[in-house]
């Protein structure tokens, strides 16, 4: 068997978790919690970064930060992941699903800017497979029509857009560092705040459970109490020590990732030229983390037989998502399958490869092998 995906483990990850016993703070905010932080505002060049629960409760933080409201409307992606309008609804606004671009699976800004009303509050934009989003385009947009930027980089931690890291350029950007992800602490995730130093104040309280806790740990104020909304958003300092000993490896696992992805890119080209299969784009003002390697297949159902094919040579190709719009769930919001066309067409027809850091040349070559005379049939 050939897994989709395994966590890259380090040397560090158990001495730093045994360490954190030792010291006796396994709770919220101790040794490695503050390591990491560190670690992310200085190497990511962040204003200011608060490790969450997970990547969702970075988005669910983000949305009380906007002060997202019932009926309000935020503009996002139908091809995303449910975390992304999860916050949106849980506050009682409607997610406005926007079509993507054919060549990255990005939001398209121009979609964007049909879909704006009177009761639009915010964008969301969501950095497919570490590959950045039109920044420069959408933060156009949000500037004529004053509204709120939020960067989904729950797969774009280490990826760049014109030199500046994904999370970093909207007004909030949230990160995943779960098990799936480049760098993992089994479970967990940050919020970011770039500018903004009321956002970042009332961050710090909203993730306290709406207290001034921080404050009061600071010597600001000689007590703290509850002064504002909020939840229980802090991970434990164990999976902050399991994160920090991956961030030590940071430019060796993504070099290790970067050799898979280009191993891949290399030995489908020729199915690619003969019209068999469309290969990821990554535009020159992007700086990719080589979060996935995905390939798209002419139609869905070319697509479901190679992944039943591959699995039963033990290889695990997935595909994702379901586009929002046409779920369930997006379903009882009002959309329709139809409503968006390029989701469904490109969501249709995307295979997930398999894809981490330590996949052997020789398991690759047994994929691409299996691709080949798969396709062939």
């Amino acid at each position: 068997m050939i897994p989709f995906n395994k966590s890259y483990i380090t040397k560090n990850e158990e001495i730093y978790i045994r360490d954190t016993l030792l010291r006796g703070h396994t709770h919220g905010d101790g040794y490695y919690t503050k390591q990491v932080t560190k670690f992310m505002e200085k190497t990511f060049n962040i204003k200011k970064a608060l490790m969450t629960t997970s990547c969702s409760s970075a988005l669910d933080m983000s949305a009380l930060l906007i002060d997202l409201k019932q009926g309000d409307e935020v503009i996002l992606p139908s091809y995303t992941f449910v975390s992304t309008a999860n916050d949106i609804v849980l506050r009682g606004a409607k997610p406005i699903f926007a079509d993507i671009c054919e060549d990255t699976l990005n939001i398209d800004p121009i979609d964007i800017e049909r879909k704006i009303t009177k009761k639009t509050k915010a964008i969301i934009s969501v950095h497919y497979a570490g590959v950045a989003c039109d920044m420069d385009y959408i933060m156009n947009i949000a500037k004529e029509y004053k509204l709120k930027v939020v960067e989904d980089a729950a797969q774009g931690v280490n990826s760049k857009y014109k030199g500046k890291y994904l999370g970093t350029i909207g007004d909030i950007g949230c990160y995943s560092f779960h098990s799936t992800k480049n760098y993992s602490s089994g479970e967990g995730g940050a919020i970011l705040i770039n500018n903004d130093e009321t956002l970042i104040k009332r961050a710090e309280i909203i993730r306290e459970k709406g207290t001034n806790r921080s404050q009061f740990i600071r010597g600001e104020v000689n007590k703290y109490s509850w002064v504002d909304i909020g939840s229980s958003y802090l991970p434990s300092d164990i999976l902050a020590a399991l994160l920090y000993a991956q961030f030590e490896k940071l430019d060796e696992i993504q070099k290790k990732r970067k050799k898979v992805y280009e191993n891949y890119y290399d030995s489908l080209k020729d199915l690619e030229k003969q019209e068999k299969l469309r290969l990821p784009v990554i535009p020159q003002y992007c700086e990719s983390n080589y979060h996935m390697f995905y390939i798209l297949l002419n139609s869905e159902n070319e697509r479901n037989y190679l992944m039943d094919k591959l699995k039963e040579k033990g290889i695990s190709a997935a595909f994702h998502y379901i586009p929002l719009h046409s779920s369930p769930m997006g379903l009882k919001l009002g959309y329709k399958q139809g409503d968006i066309p390029k989701t469904e067409n490109l969501s249709s027809r995307i295979l997930r490869l398999p894809m981490y850091a330590e996949l052997k040349e020789a398991d690759i070559k047994y994929i691409i092998e299996n691709i080949e005379k798969i396709l062939e049939n």
